[in-house]
């Protein structure tokens, strides 16, 4: 008798693919993850993963790109809860990046430490990853005051970005993390 990936269409069968190397990831690390474990994992031939990602790297991007728009829903989530308050959606939106970096750091890297093509301001950039400059920048235009949006969410972004991987490095105070997050939120980039 057929198994559940046995009967799986081919678009289901990817979507599984990446699931599975997302689970393993975040389990394991990426060291962790190999064409033979996810095939185990998720009860396919190991063919099946050649069958739609040519190597790791391209499973790695397909990752990235699922992860984005997790987080771009994430965002627009956040920022809809604040629709009331226009300039209530940056801490919203901040927080919720916040949250999902934390959360998922293996995706988290594979997003944006291990998939450089996926770049904003390049051709070819999937939408994902736009739907979350553009969820960042939505938020931030209620505190532009005159400077181009797209400046202030590169800004943000970075201003997120940073404090992720810095504190996910060890290298800043634990005790000073809750003020750098609400000077971000708050704060930061409210300056004219």
């Amino acid at each position: 008798m057929p198994g559940p990936a046995e009967k799986a269409t081919e678009q289901d069968r990817r979507d599984l693919i990446v699931a599975v190397a997302r689970e393993l990831a975040e389990v394991e690390g990426w060291a962790g993850v190999s064409t033979r474990r996810l095939a185990e994992r998720a009860d396919i031939d190991i063919g099946d993963v050649y069958r739609h990602f040519a190597d790791l790297e391209a499973l790695l991007a397909a990752v990235a790109v699922c992860a984005f728009a997790d987080l771009a829903a994430d965002l627009a989530e956040a920022h809809a809860e604040t629709a009331d308050d226009p300039e209530g959606a940056w801490p919203a939106v901040a927080s919720a990046y916040l949250d999902f970096a934390y959360t998922n750091p293996e995706v988290y890297d594979a997003m944006l430490a291990l998939t450089p093509d996926l770049a904003l301001g390049v051709d070819g950039v999937p939408a994902a990853p736009r739907a979350v400059f553009a969820e960042l920048r939505a938020a931030l235009t209620p505190l532009a005051e005159g400077r181009d949006p797209d400046t202030l969410a590169e800004v943000g972004w970075s201003l997120l970005h940073g404090v992720v991987m810095l504190t996910r490095g060890g290298r800043l105070r634990p005790e000073g993390q809750e003020e750098r997050e609400a000077l971000i939120a708050q704060r930061l980039l409210r300056w004219p």
